[in-house]
């Protein structure tokens, strides 16, 4: 099985990707304009591909001498002689294969055949924490202090919803769906620029679909046409029930975002009944979280049940996005807010206890009861606790994050707007026509078989969880005003805070975008080079001169951001050795070639540290991701410009990582790098 990283909270080298909101281009004036195509993403030369491959081995090589192995130069000329067999042996005939079957994709080679299965859909693994991203949101300021401290008395009888909590849902989702509306009407990111054409396909891919379930491979439900009413509907999840909503009009118009408010109360009105009649929901969203082959194989006898469950998991498909009304604020356990009454305060917002306990509620659900209130294979779902905290998770096979985070961006910057509202958080009538139109139940038909499933689902889901040791760094001593070249930097500090930790170095991934072809999506940053290296050891040698460190820094630096710059414009090394490897037919597998059967290709792609980084995050507080080996790190960041945000996942079942001192370390790195930076004969980097 070939070893494919799972792309991450993915990457925008150097700062934000573009200015998301500009509405200078209107439909009108889109008309008027010639639609700009994208370029094919190319095949890239093999000789080129295997040349840079041989230059990224090059520290772990020097590193392998350094610790008594073989000499440099003699373990690189066995590698060259490797590579030099493979290009003119095998290694041209599937090169051929590749451009062969370029030509007969209609988009390109990578994504129309290989990327998404043998990235995403192929793997097994449970979606929940491995695969999902997570995303904490800014706190709204029009929601008083005493809503989010857990003071206020405004809970929905029965349901532990409360109307504040509703209040910002209803806001959160008009502002993502009047984003969607404004894409459609080309008011932002209109297709007439390559940024704009590349986010209108992308982040379509997220409406009005989902990750479904095979077996040994999964694939997207297919988008229906929008005349379909099941494509005019948002999923919403209370109390592990299902319902769906009415979100357009007969015009396919967007609600008023007052018509949306009312809708969600009607079904925290029902579900507070159900809850009255001591209903207790099947938690069938649970199966989401579990290995894919057995979700597989649960959804197919659950979709046997009845005809009525197959109209439940298409109108769910077909939802637009997806809405979760959790009925708890969650917080870490602890003695004593253990033994408080239910009374007692939250933790103060923003504080680092409280980021994290929203973060882990976003990624997983309740630690008493995780998973629960989701459906993980739809790609945004947004998350609003009961005290008004809020953000979004997401199944990354359609696209990676930084594409909904802009999405999310636009939802949170504009803060509730009172005036769309009436003046009270009033119940609809239950006799008003109001309160018995727009909004259905999705009950699902379930038996013994099914919620016993549910049962060990949901302990497969706790072990999961109980194992990831999540937390956000706010780092604020400087930020991004401070560095120019803040992604090269960000990374060199990553590098060193993990060589402090580990004593060695590792293969380290970091994900660009391949934004400028049509159709294309990521490609592998190496980011450990002999150049990184090299300033590493100089950081861990007190005898190496400040001037020596500096100039190592930059070497490193210029380093990074060159083979950043190749690895975005269609000249990486990982897609095309995927794609090579791809392409060798199953009666040649007996003999492989000697370049992928050298140890050094696999430890080489085994990525202990894995990274990605968003645009400077103003209206998040922090997210996350799970490390890609047992024990690595999983490490995503937020460069402000006066604030750095990382999000670092760890696995406490290994005993060579801590999140928690790693974050500390790296604390310390940071300031290192400031202070050799800071030196009077230069200006800072």
């Amino acid at each position: 099985m070939f070893r494919i990283f799972r792309p991450r909270l993915c990457a925008c080298p150097g700062g934000r990707l573009m200015q998301p909101f500009s509405t200078a281009t209107t439909a009108a004036s889109h008309l008027q304009h010639k639609q700009p195509r994208l370029p094919r993403l190319p095949v890239p030369k093999l000789d080129q591909t295997l040349q840079r491959y041989l230059t990224s081995l090059e520290p772990f090589l020097l590193e392998d001498e350094a610790r008594g192995g073989v000499p440099f130069e003699e373990a690189l000329a066995l590698r060259k002689h490797w590579a030099e067999e493979f290009e003119n042996g095998i290694g041209k005939t599937l090169q051929e294969r590749l451009y062969a079957l370029d030509k007969a994709s209609p988009h390109n080679w990578l994504d129309d055949n290989i990327w998404l299965k043998k990235a995403y859909h192929e793997w097994r693994a449970p979606l929940i924490v491995n695969s999902n991203w997570w995303l904490s949101f800014k706190n709204d300021p029009t929601i008083p202090e005493d809503v989010y401290l857990g003071l206020a008395r405004d809970e929905i009888k029965g349901t532990a919803i409360t109307r504040w909590q509703v209040r910002r849902a209803s806001w959160l989702l008009h502002r993502t769906l009047e984003f969607k509306s404004r894409l459609e009407k080309q008011e932002v990111y209109p297709d007439t620029t390559r940024d704009g054409l590349w986010f209108q396909r992308t982040i379509g891919l997220n409406f009005n679909t989902a990750r479904i379930p095979r077996r040994s491979c999964d694939t997207f439900s297919p988008v229906p046409p929008s005349p379909d009413p099941s494509t005019h509907t948002v999923l919403v999840h209370i109390h592990d029930w299902q319902y769906s909503i009415d979100v357009l009009d007969s015009r396919l118009e967007l609600l008023p975002v007052q018509t949306l408010e009312q809708r969600l109360l009607c079904i925290v009105e029902d579900a507070g009944r159900r809850l009255e009649a001591r209903e207790r929901a099947v938690p069938v969203g649970v199966l989401t979280s579990d290995e894919r082959d057995r979700w597989a194989e649960n959804l197919e006898h659950l979709l046997s049940l009845s005809p009525a469950n197959e109209t439940i998991f298409r109108a769910i498909n077909h939802s637009i996005v997806a809405l979760s009304l959790d009925p708890w604020t969650y917080v870490f356990p602890s003695p004593s807010r253990e033994s408080a009454s239910s009374s007692s305060p939250l933790p103060p917002p923003d504080s680092p206890k409280e980021v994290d306990a929203h973060l882990h509620n976003l990624r997983s659900s309740h630690s008493s009861h995780p998973a629960h209130n989701r459906w993980f294979d739809k790609p945004f779902t947004l998350i609003v606790e009961s005290n008004g905290r809020a953000g979004a998770n997401g199944e990354h096979s359609p696209c990676d994050a930084l594409v909904p985070s802009i999405m999310a961006e636009y939802a949170v910057v504009q803060a509730i707007d009172l005036d769309a509202y009436d003046e009270v958080l009033a119940m609809p009538s239950v006799q008003s026509n109001e309160s018995q139109t727009g909004w259905r139940r999705l009950d699902w038909v379930t038996d013994d078989r099914i919620k016993l499933e549910c049962v060990v689902a949901e302990e497969r889901a706790r072990a999961i969880v109980q194992d990831s040791d999540d937390s956000v760094l706010w780092f604020d001593a400087y930020g991004a005003e401070w560095i120019k070249k803040i992604d090269a930097y960000i990374q060199m500090a990553l590098q060193l805070a993990w060589y402090r930790t580990r004593g060695e170095f590792t293969a380290t991934y970091e994900t660009a975008l391949t934004r400028l072809f049509h159709h294309a999506r990521t490609e592998t940053i190496r980011t450990l080079t002999k150049e990184s290296r090299a300033w590493v050891l100089s950081m861990m040698d007190p005898n190496v001169p400040v001037e020596t460190r500096r100039d190592l820094l930059h070497r490193a630096l210029q380093t990074h951001s060159r083979i950043s710059r190749a690895a975005s414009t269609g000249r990486g090394i990982d897609r095309h050795l995927l794609g090579l490897r791809c392409m060798i037919q199953p009666e040649e597998l007996a003999v492989q070639p000697a370049l992928f059967q050298d140890e050094l290709f696999t430890r080489s792609q085994t990525w202990k540290l894995s990274t990605s980084g968003l645009s400077p995050g103003d209206q998040f507080r922090g997210t996350g991701f799970s490390a890609s080996e047992h024990d690595g790190y999983g490490i995503n960041y937020l460069p402000g410009p006066s604030l750095i945000m990382f999000g670092i996942e760890s696995k406490h079942s290994c005993p060579s990582t801590s999140t928690q001192i790693f974050k500390s370390v790296l604390i310390q790195v940071l300031l290192d790098m400031k202070e050799l930076c800071s030196a009077p004969l230069k200006s800072h980097l």
